[in-house]
């Protein structure tokens, strides 16, 4: 599947916790950048950098945005 009118083929991946609920984030890497989704509006698609994301990821491992998730 192509997406976005990029030159590669985007795999997308979602949490094994995903299937809590019918939506889901959902992550894939293309041309270098982090793309992010939700499931159910798949046409909206947010990019970022891997430095940035990584960056992201150590803060919800250290627990810095658990209170968005209550």
């Amino acid at each position: 599947m192509k997406d976005r009118g990029m030159s590669t083929e985007i795999n997308w991946q979602k949490s094994s916790f995903s299937d809590e609920g019918p939506q889901c984030v959902e992550i894939a890497e293309c041309d270098g950048e982090i793309l992010m989704r939700e499931s159910d509006d798949p046409n909206v698609i947010t990019t970022t950098s891997r430095a940035k994301f990584a960056a992201f990821i150590k803060g919800v491992k250290a627990g810095e945005f658990d209170h968005f998730a209550l």
